[in-house]
Order: structure tokens, then sequence, then C-alpha cells
């Protein structure tokens, strides 16, 4: 019996043809689908007869699992454990995209492959599924990745039950395989992403500022730290707050005091503070012990990389008082100014140490 092809918008997928073939996979059907890279083959990772059938048309041996997809990033660490700066800048850099990351898993003394795609329609079926998904290239083996869905029922045919056909894919070529589960993370398989590409973006130090809203202290540290370190392409200096109004800017005292060093930040969107920011900074500053508590609620793991930024300070021997940056919001010019030269002490200090 011919496999049945669904035709799908590239950019505007028919949500209704996305779950009804997401049905198709929770009941354990195989379903061919596009990716960016090549097109792949859909199944719910934990439903033997599935997988059975997966093994059947890959060749595959029961002891080589299949690499997951998962729609948003952050959703890795229902797979692994790993808090590794390096994985996650990885990660921020290149998803969705090409890249598939090999991390042990949370079943103790195991690995799993895990990619996002940079697929509309990848992503819409992933997220309907509402369950784990198997996705190797659909193709026999020893057969080159399809680009096209016409290219993978060459050989499938059949043997699958439903095939989304969502145009060729953009790269026509497999992922990139980074191993995280050696001492430095090793290319297995370079597509897109070349071992330079993965040394450069690994090797490179991150420097994450933590305040409320993101539109006041973190962005005077962020920014005179930038400043500093101008021409340096081996350090990367973000910021973020635990209460932000998504896409707000800097406040306009905050522009007026960095415009008096030299410094302009009206380019600045103020961002959340998530897991994927905090895993993979390597310095972590946060202006006051509230936000250094919500950020070790949100990931314990990065304990030993937060620091109040007031530590960085020349704090006289005889200070009884606490080391919290307070808010200058709401304050005069002159409470601005008295916040930034606290500051900027401290990027002193750290420019020093990076």
């Amino acid at each position: 019996m011919k496999t049945e092809i669904i035709e799908v918008h590239p950019q505007y997928p028919d949500l209704k043809e996305i779950a009804r073939c997401a049905k198709v996979i929770r009941q354990g059907g195989l379903v061919i689908f596009p990716t960016e890279t090549v097109y792949g083959i859909a199944a719910d990772y934990n439903n033997p007869e599935a997988i059975r059938r997966l093994d059947a048309i890959k060749n595959r041996p029961k002891d080589k699992p299949y690499s997951v997809l998962i729609s948003q990033r952050g959703l890795i660490s229902n797979y692994t454990p790993m808090t590794d700066s390096r994985l996650y800048k990885l990660i921020d850099a290149y998803w969705p995209g090409p890249l598939t990351v090999i991390v042990p898993s949370i079943e103790e003394g195991q690995t799993v492959g895990v990619r996002m795609p940079d697929n509309i329609i990848a992503l819409k079926l992933v997220a309907e599924c509402q369950c784990t998904i198997a996705a190797p290239s659909a193709n026999l083996e020893g057969e080159d990745p399809p680009s096209t869905c016409a290219e993978a029922l060459k050989d499938l045919d059949g043997l699958v039950d439903l095939a989304i056909d969502g145009g060729p894919a953009h790269f026509g070529r497999s992922s990139s395989i980074v191993d995280f589960t050696t001492s430095t993370p090793t290319v297995l398989r370079e597509g897109a992403i070349s071992q330079e590409d993965v040394d450069h973006i690994a090797g490179k130090k991150t420097i994450l500022f933590v305040c409320t809203g993101n539109s006041c202290r973190s962005v005077m540290a962020e920014y005179l730290l930038k400043s500093m370190l101008s021409g340096r392409d081996d350090v990367e200096v973000l910021s973020a707050g635990t209460g932000v109004f998504i896409n707000s800017t800097a406040s306009s005292e905050t522009i007026s005091v960095l415009r008096n060093e030299g410094i302009d930040p009206t380019g600045h969107i103020s961002q959340p503070v998530s897991s994927i920011l905090l895993k993979k900074a390597d310095l972590i500053f946060v202006m006051t012990r509230n936000h250094r508590q919500q950020v070790l609620e949100r990931v314990p793991a990065v304990e030993n990389r937060v620091y109040l930024l007031r530590e960085f300070t020349n704090i006289p021997a005889d200070f009884q008082g606490d080391l919290d940056i307070p808010d200058p919001i709401g304050r005069s010019h002159l409470a601005y100014r008295e916040c930034m030269e606290v500051i900027k002490e401290a990027i002193n200090k750290i420019v020093e140490l990076v």
C-alpha cells in the first residue's frame, strides 16, 4: 500500500494536518517529515512496535539508540543533567539549527543525542506529538539522506504511514554531531558546523549580569564591561532580568549616565533570565542577594559561578552593611550616578580577571 503524501506549506503549515500526523505517531505510526537539514522519519521513542519498524527500515542494531528532537531549547533538561557551559554556548548559538549534541543521559551510564531543528513544520510536529520523538534520516542503510519528500519515498514508499511534503530541505546535508561526553567537545560528523566553529564558540568566556528589570543596573554593567573589552572576541558579555517587561529598553536615566561615559546603549532590549542563559555563563554577577536566590532556585548547579557584583569593589574592613546594589529605578539622576560609580568600580576589577 502506497504511503499517503500530505503537502504542507513550509512557512504556514496547516495545523490540522500537523495534528493528524502527530496522532498517527502517538498511535505507533511512522511519518516522514522535513527539517532544515534532510528529511527524517518520526516515531514515538517509547513505543516498542514503532521502534521495531524503524529498526527494520534503518537496519539498526538495538543497542544503537536514535537521537531525539525537541521543540524548545530548555527541554534538553528532560534528557540530560549536564550543565557544562560549553554545551549551552553551542545550543544558544546554533539552536534551532543543524546541531545534534551527544550528552550524558538522565538514565545513568547511557548517552543520548538531542537536536532542535530549524524548520517550522518539524517544530510544530514535535510539539504536537507530546511524546519523545526518535528521528533518524529518511533513507535506507547505505543510501544518501534525502533532501526532498520524493527522494525519501523512492525507497520508503509503503514502509511508513504518512509523508509530509514541505518542500526541499534548506541545507540538503545531515546535521553536525558534537560529542559532549569527552573532555573536549568533538565533532563526530561535520555538517554545516565545523570543529573550528565549535572550538570558537565553546572557547569563549561568557559573563552574565543579572538585575530585576534588565533596564538599569545590569545594563550599566554589561555596557561598561563591553566598552572596556572592546576589540576582544574571546569574551561574550550579556545581561538579563528576573522580572522583565519583554522588549523594554534601557531606562532614560541609564542611557544618560552611560552616555556620560561615552557609551550608547540605545539598542538594548531587555531579556528575562533563562536556564539556558544561566547554564552557558561562566560567571554570573547579580546585584542583590535576592537575585542570587532566584538564580539558584532556577538552576542550583550554577552556584559556584554566581557572585554579588559588589564583592568586587573595595569594601572597607569595618563595613557593616550588606553587599546589595540598590535599584535606582524611579530615583534621582544622582542616585543613578552613584549606582554607576559602584558598578564601574566592580567592572574595573573584573576586567583584570578576564
